[in-house]
């Protein structure tokens, strides 16, 4: 990218700095990641917005990244932040110590839970994600290559239309917590075994408790299983991650938000 696209004042601080882009990620979002800052570029202005809010709202109650400069221009919005340290919990290290990483993952869930969601800018409840899940829906903005395989088809609904239509109708019980949105194994860094930081926040706000456990479960079976990064690690339960929450797992909660997220 060239650097003289951004906004000047965003300039000032990554001028003549070296960087890489993130490919990790599923955002559909630019990420440059320098030694000590993280540029994203995106062109959905309300959803970054949002972020920002957030995470502005959040300093002090958990780590996440700090806003350095945010700027909308051209039909292009730059947010840029401090970076995270540690590592992905999707990295070798943890992937090939589960127990760790288990427990890690569990302390960042409870860490969310605990925040005081009194004065939080964000709801998210059923009623606000299933209209942003119907707008997807309406305007066929649903990515049919990046779901589950049995989301769909034969043995799965007929279409994105119908799977919104028994989300509507089928809705779950809400327990309401502070939500990271999309709590997945590439947006939580770990450092020595605990959590250093929570990125991408843009669905973050007072949520469903369920909502995080299940889009956790996924992100942990399919690291595990090969279907992230090609690499099968053996001997792996995700069903530990109730173990280590203290829970007992309600599937259908677990199933409806994974069916959900299938339209985002």
């Amino acid at each position: 990218m060239n650097q003289l696209q951004v906004p000047s004042k965003i300039r000032a601080w990554i001028d003549k700095k070296s960087f890489t882009v993130d490919d990790i990620g599923m955002s559909g979002n630019e990420v440059l990641i320098f030694d000590d800052m993280v540029l994203k570029i995106t062109d959905n202005s309300a959803f970054m917005a949002d972020e920002v809010q957030l995470m502005r709202w959040l300093e002090g109650k958990i780590p996440v990244p700090q806003v350095l400069e945010y700027e909308e221009k051209n039909g292009k919005c730059y947010l840029l932040m401090s970076r995270i340290g540690g590592e992905m919990s999707c990295d070798d290290y943890y992937l090939e110590n589960p127990n760790i990483l288990l427990k890690a993952l569990a302390c960042g869930l409870k860490m969310l839970w605990e925040v005081d969601v009194k004065d939080c800018p964000h709801v998210r409840d059923l009623d606000t994600v299933l209209k942003e899940a119907r707008m997807q829906v309406e305007n066929n903005l649903v990515d049919l290559d990046n779901v589950e395989s049995d989301t769909f088809g034969e043995n799965g609904f007929e279409s994105p239309k119908h799977l919104l239509e028994w989300l509507e109708n089928n809705r779950p019980t809400f327990e309401p917590v502070f939500s990271h949105g999309d709590y997945c194994l590439p947006n939580i860094f770990l450092e020595n075994g605990k959590v250093k930081g929570f990125i991408d926040l843009g669905r973050a706000g007072i949520g469903d408790k369920w909502n995080d456990i299940a889009l956790c479960y996924r992100s942990l079976k399919h690291n595990f299983d090969g279907s992230y990064g090609g690499k099968v690690y053996e001997d792996f339960n995700p069903d530990m991650l109730f173990e280590m929450l203290g829970i007992e797992p309600e599937w259908e909660k677990i199933n409806y938000y994974l069916l959900l997220d299938e339209l985002f």
